[in-house]
């Protein structure tokens, strides 16, 4: 995808992490666990704060040691190949749906990408380390992404290529947008309401957000490129609940899933790219 370069005026972007590179002595993780437990986060991850939780108490060594305040975003931007094409992705998702939100007279406001390196603590949603995956935290609006997690992807889930890797934030951002329309919090109260449902609700957030990756590539569909939606394709298929359980060797039980088959997933793909449309993904939830 052909995506212009960012602009530091128009995305907020921050670095974090504990000292010492994912794999590396001193409290790092390895990238084995890197994989198996973001498996696990998108298999179970109806609460990824949860998840998030569980993987600090098992992995973490040592205090957490941010390493912000001292960069800026331009460095930040360019600390890497990988954080480059993200902070694109931020700039082209924040110009794609701003100007929706305002046609719609809802409030807008920017999501706070952070890129960090073996663990991060969040403002609200506690910490996390890259063993999570990338997750978004609904209470500081921040999309959180430790990029090796990308080479994970590509190496282990045979899902590369730079769409596969923009339709990760891209389903992060929607997220975003579902916390912005006031939908998550409405479906966190049906969830405690209705617990025998939870997740099947959830499913319904996540192939929304999928959806509204879609819709992006759609609106930008001069930049899209041969290969691309395949990519993005793949890479929805590889973290469907049912291909991550028999890949796990586990049962495949609907009643487990939280984010959808690897058939649901990509057609909430597909059903966003090919309308281009974001009131196709509305289809999610009957009571909207």
């Amino acid at each position: 995808m052909r995506l212009g370069k960012y602009e530091t005026s128009n995305i907020q972007v921050r670095s974090g992490g504990r000292r010492g590179m994912p794999g590396g002595r001193g409290g790092g993780i390895g990238c084995g666990a890197i994989i198996i437990a973001a498996i696990a986060y998108f298999v179970f991850g109806a609460d990824p704060l949860q998840t998030i939780g569980m993987i600090e108490g098992a992995q973490q060594q040592g205090p957490l040691q941010q390493q912000q305040a001292s960069m800026s975003e331009e460095q930040v931007c360019e600390s890497g190949p990988y954080s480059r094409e993200a902070c694109n992705a931020l700039n082209s998702l924040n110009n794609t749906w701003r100007p929706e939100f305002q046609r719609a007279g809802i409030a807008f406001k920017d999501p706070v990408l952070t890129l960090y390196s073996g663990a991060v603590s969040t403002e609200g949603c506690g910490s996390a380390s890259s063993a999570a995956g990338p997750f978004y935290c609904p209470a500081d609006m921040g999309i959180y992404i430790d990029t090796s997690f990308y080479d994970e992807m590509a190496r282990r889930m045979g899902a590369g290529g730079d769409f596969a890797r923009y339709y990760v934030i891209a389903h992060e951002y929607g997220h975003h947008i579902q916390n912005l329309t006031g939908l998550a919090s409405q479906v966190r109260s049906l969830q405690a309401r209705n617990p025998s449902q939870a997740n099947q609700l959830q499913v319904r957030m996540e192939l929304q957000a999928d959806c509204y990756a879609g819709v992006w590539a759609g609106k930008n569909r001069n930049l899209v490129e041969p290969g691309d939606m395949q990519e993005g394709l793949t890479a929805a298929s590889a973290i469907g609940d049912d291909t991550l359980m028999r890949n796990a060797g586990q049962r495949i039980n609907p009643e487990n899933f939280t984010h959808g088959t690897s058939r649901q997933r990509m057609e909430a793909l597909r059903l966003g790219l090919e309308n281009a449309d974001d009131s196709v993904c509305d289809r999610f939830f009957d009571f909207r």
